[in-house]
C-alpha cells in the first residue's frame, strides 16, 4: 500500500535508458539455480508493477545490455541481517573483456534485497563476483555472473557519446569520445520533494531540454533552509533516513528519487547530484555536525551505489565550508568508493580553492556568491578569474548567483549579462536559477520559511531569462566554443570578448544608458582574414548583418597594421558582436 497523500508510480512509457536485471550464478555451478529464475521474475515482475524508473525496460533474464547503459543485478539474502543499511556492505568486482577491473558496491534495496547497477563502454562478455562483509551469506557472497554488452543502438546523446568529463585542456567539459560538453545548468535544490508533483517534474524537465538546458543541479539529501527531518523533505516515498545519523535508511526514498533522476538522464540532461546542504539549518547547526561524518560517508556511499553507473555529476554539498565539519573527509572518501570517477566538486560559498582548504578530491571549481544583482556578477566573476589563474588548473563555473525574480530581483538583463560575461571571461559553462523552481514552490506551499518568494516553480519557469541563455548556447555552440579562450585586450575595458585569433571573435557589451547607440570599439582583426560582422540580440535571438571587412593585406605580409571595428549598435541594449572569418575553401 502507498501511504496516503502519495502518487502511484507510472508504467514505464519509452525504451531509453533501461535497467536491466539479469541472472545470477552460483560460484559452483554453472547453470543459474532454481531460485535465480525465480529471483529474476521477482524483480522484473516487482519492477514492471511499481515502474521505479520513468523509462526502465524490465528486461528477461539473460538479455543482453548495451555499452554506456546500466545493467541492474539482483541480490537476494540467505540469511537474516539485523541493521542491514549500516552493518552488511555488498559490492562486486567486474572485469571487462580487456581484462581490467572495477569494483562496484551495492545499495540496500529493502528487506532482504540488494542490488549493483553496472555500466561499461566496452562490448563483450563481462565477469563478476560479488563479496560481502557477511561472508557466510551464499545468496550475497561469492556469487558468480556475466553480462554481455552490445553496441548502444539508441540517440541518447549521453548513452552515444559517454558521461561527461573533464576534458584534456582542463578547461571545459567533454564526453569520452571528445565530443564537447556544454553546461548550461538549472537549479532545482529541492526537486525531489513530493511538493512538485511527478506531472510537474516532467513538465518542468520538458520546459528546460526545449530551451537548451544541460545539467539539473538537485539535492538528494539535506535540503538548504530547512530543518531536515521537516514534513517538506519528504517525497512520495517518506524521508531518506529515519535517523539523525543517516543510520536507517528508507529505500522507498530513494526508488521515488531514482524515477526522477533517471528522467533527467532520458532527456539528455545530467542530474549533479548535491549530497546535502553544508551551512546550518533554521535554528541549529550545520548537517555533517548533526549526521556526522561517518553519516555522511554512509549516504554518499548509498548515492554512489544507486546512481554512479548512471551519466551524473557529484557536488559533495552547497556552501559547505571547513568550519562546519570535515567535509574534505567525506570528498576523498565518496572519490575513493566510486568506481566510474564522475566529476566532483563542491558548492562554495566563497573561493572555491580556499573555503575547503584541502580541495584536492575536487576536479572543476563551483563558486555560489549571492543574489545581489551586478554587485554579484562583479564578485564571482573575480572569483572565475582567480581560480583560472590557480594550479592545478581545473574548469571553473558560477554555481549559484542572483536566482531570476528572487525578491522580485534579477530579472533577464541581469540573467543575460552574467552568462556572457562569465562564459566569454573562460568559464566552462554556467547555471542559471529562477525563483519558485529552486525551492519548488507551489500556491500551498511556498517551499522556505521564512517566505524569499510568493512565487510558484510555474511562474519561475516561464522567466524569460531561462529562454535568452537557451538562445547564447546555441549561438556559441555554431562555433569551435570549447577553444575558445579570453581576449580582453580586444576590447574597452567594459565589454567582454573570447575566441581564437584569426578564427572567430565574439564581444558582449552589457546595457549602457537610454539612448546610447555607441557600439564597441574592436581593436587586433587580423588584417589579412576576411570577416563578417553581425550584432546578435542576446534577448530575442535576432541577428542584424554589419557587413564584411574585406582583408587589406596578403597572408605573407607580417608588417600589416591590425584591423578596428566600430559601428553603432541597433538599438540602446546589450548586444553580442560577432567575429566570423571567411575563407577559400
Amino acid at each position: 500500500m502507498r501511504s496516503p497523500g502519495s502518487e502511484p508510480l507510472a508504467r514505464p512509457k519509452s525504451r531509453r535508458q533501461p535497467v536491466i536485471p539479469i541472472q545470477l550464478r552460483s560460484r559452483t555451478m554453472q547453470t543459474p539455480p532454481r531460485s535465480t529464475t525465480a529471483l529474476s521474475w521477482l524483480a522484473a515482475t516487482m519492477l514492471a508493477v511499481l515502474a521505479v524508473t520513468p523509462s526502465t525496460i524490465v528486461a528477461q533474464a539473460g538479455q543482453p545490455g548495451e555499452a554506456n547503459v546500466v545493467v541492474e543485478i539482483v541480490f537476494k539474502s540467505e540469511r537474516r541481517h539485523p541493521d542491514p543499511f549500516r552493518r552488511v556492505d555488498v559490492g562486486a568486482v567486474f572485469t571487462d573483456p580487456k581484462g581490467d577491473r572495477r569494483a562496484v558496491p551495492a545499495f540496500w534495496a529493502g528487506n532482504d534485497t540488494w542490488k549493483i547497477r553496472y555500466a561499461s563502454p566496452h562490448t563483450g562478455t563481462h565477469r563478476y563476483r560479488s563479496n560481502c562483509s557477511a561472508r557466510n551469506d551464499p545468496g550475497l557472497h561469492g556469487v558468480e555472473g556475466t553480462i554481455e554488452i552490445k553496441p548502444y543502438t539508441g540517440k541518447n546523446r549521453l548513452i552515444r557519446h559517454g558521461p561527461i568529463r573533464v576534458a584534456a585542456n582542463r578547461r571545459h567539459f567533454e564526453h569520452p569520445d571528445g565530443t564537447p560538453f556544454f553546461w548550461l545548468g538549472d537549479t532545482w535544490w529541492k526537486g525531489l520533494c513530493k511538493r512538485l508533483s511527478w506531472d510537474g517534474f516532467q513538465k518542468l524537465t520538458a520546459d528546460r531540454k526545449a530551451k537548451g538546458f544541460s545539467v539539473v543541479q538537485i539535492v538528494c539529501g539535506p535540503y538548504p533552509d530547512e530543518e531536515m527531518f521537516a514534513a517538506r523533505w519528504e517525497n512520495e516515498g517518506g524521508k531518506p533516513y529515519e535517523a539523525r545519523d543517516f543510520s536507517i535508511a528508507n529505500p522507498r526514498y530513494f526508488d521515488y528519487s531514482d524515477r526522477r533522476i533517471l528522467h533527467l538522464i532520458d532527456v539528455g540532461i545530467v542530474p549533479a547530484i548535491v549530497g546535502g546542504w553544508g551551512r546550518p539549518q533554521r535554528g541549529g547547526k550545520s548537517t555533517i555536525a548533526q549526521v556526522g561524518a561517518e553519516g555522511y560517508k554512509r549516504h554518499w556511499r548509498n548515492l554512489v551505489a544507486r546512481y554512479g553507473a548512471y551519466p551524473v555529476v557529484w557536488i559533495v554539498a552547497g556552501e559547505a565550508k571547513d568550519s562546519q565539519g570535515p567535509w574534505s573527509e567525506v570528498a576523498k572518501y565518496l572519490k575513493a568508493v566510486d568506481p566510474y570517477h564522475r566529476p566532483l566538486t563542491y558548492h562554495a560559498p566563497g573561493h572555491p580553492r580556499r573555503a575547503i582548504k584541502d580541495n584536492t578530491a575536487f576536479d572543476f571549481d563551483m563558486p555560489a556568491i549571492g543574489h545581489d544583482g551586478l554587485k554579484t556578477a562583479r564578485r564571482t566573476l573575480d572569483l572565475i578569474k582567480s581560480c583560472r589563474s590557480q594550479k592545478p588548473v581545473r574548469p571553473v563555473l558560477c554555481g549559484e548567483a542572483c536566482y531570476e525574480g528572487h525578491m522580485q530581483t534579477n530579472f533577464q538583463y541581469v540573467q543575460r549579462h552574467l552568462f556572457w560575461s562569465f562564459i566569454l571571461s573562460g568559464a566552462a559553462g554556467h547555471t542559471y536559477g529562477a525563483a519558485g523552481v529552486w525551492q519548488a514552490s507551489v500556491e500551498e506551499d511556498p517551499g522556505i520559511t521564512p517566505v524569499y518568494d510568493l512565487t510558484t516553480w510555474k511562474d519561475g519557469m516561464n522567466y524569460p531569462g531561462s529562454t535568452q541563455l537557451g538562445l547564447g548556447r546555441r549561438l556559441l555552440e555554431k562555433y569551435p566554443w570549447s577553444r575558445f579562450e579570453p581576449h580582453p585586450e580586444w576590447v574597452e575595458k567594459d565589454c567582454f570578448a573570447a575566441g581564437i585569433p584569426g578564427e572567430v571573435r565574439i564581444v558582449y557589451k552589457p546595457r549602457r544608458n537610454i539612448y546610447d547607440w555607441h557600439g564597441p570599439k574592436v581593436t587586433g582583426l587580423d588584417p589579412t582574414v576576411d570577416w563578417h560582422a553581425y550584432y546578435f540580440d542576446p534577448a530575442t535571438g535576432r541577428t542584424f548583418d554589419q557587413g564584411m571587412i574585406k582583408a587589406s593585406v596578403s597572408g605573407n605580409d607580417g608588417a600589416a597594421k591590425p584591423v578596428e571595428f566600430k559601428k553603432r549598435v541597433p538599438s540602446p541594449q546589450d548586444w553580442v558582436l560577432v567575429f566570423e572569418a571567411k575563407r577559400d575553401r
